[in-house]
């Protein structure tokens, strides 16, 4: 289902009930990965309130939602440490990253992204993934989800590649240069707060994905709400290349 977010005028031009025009191959659409491409949000957010309370810091998953999620591991943990008035050591980040290791067999594709990624292939579409996730993880992931092949080499962005992550704009950004494409060419598919920020900081269009763990009211920034994903090839091919709102 699609759902408009109010605050946007640029919705009128994608919410109505004319027919599409015709598709625009030239823009590219930029995907976060957990929550959008890979359903492991619920999981990863299990994994974090249960280390981060072990810590000393009880945590509930409102609180991971709303401060960590779709931000750099280098982020939250700056935070979990201001919170605790410590820094969280190495011993400890080894034992967050096992646990993440140990669920890495439960992982899989979001309902309806394969068929939505291949649809956009077909229109023209490029397609890119820009994730707080570390390189190493993120390549693996997609592969063990059967997505890799839908990013080849030089398609994959992960915010070890710039200093500031998410909600700053300079992943979405340096994803684009990298690319070939100016921000008003960029459609960005996210599911966080922080993520949505980020892509409206940098100056391009944003779809909400509110059919995971993120309630709808936290992607409030973006120009458009979507719960299912097989919707977000017809939505984008109304958007075409036009600048963004």
């Amino acid at each position: 289902m699609v759902a408009d977010v109010p605050q946007r005028s640029v919705l009128g031009r994608v919410s109505g009930s004319r027919r599409p025009g015709p598709t625009v191959v030239g823009g590219l659409v930029v995907f976060d990965c957990d929550g959008v491409l890979i359903d492991s949000e619920r999981l990863n957010v299990a994994i974090d309130v249960e280390w981060i309370t072990a810590l000393g810091w009880p945590v509930t998953p409102e609180v991971v939602v709303d401060r960590h999620l779709g931000r750099s591991a280098a982020d939250q943990l700056a935070d979990i440490a201001a919170h605790l008035g410590r820094p969280v050591t190495q011993a400890e980040q080894q034992d967050w990253m096992r646990r993440y290791e140990a669920a890495y067999d439960r992982l899989e594709s979001t309902p309806g992204v394969e068929s939505a990624l291949e649809a956009l292939v077909a229109q023209g579409w490029s397609l890119c993934v820009a994730s707080s996730t570390r390189h190493d993880p993120l390549r693996r992931n997609l592969e063990h989800c059967g997505l890799l092949r839908f990013f080849p080499e030089g398609t994959i962005f992960s915010a070890e590649d710039v200093v500031l992550g998410k909600p700053e704009p300079d992943l979405f950004l340096h994803a684009a240069v990298a690319m070939g494409f100016g921000p008003s060419a960029c459609v960005v598919v996210e599911d966080s707060q922080h993520g949505v920020a980020a892509a409206r900081a940098a100056g391009m269009r944003v779809v909400g994905y509110a059919g995971g763990i993120t309630p709808a009211r936290m992607l409030a920034g973006a120009d458009v709400l979507v719960t299912d994903l097989t919707e977000l090839p017809e939505l984008v091919s109304r958007w075409g290349a036009a600048p963004a709102g």
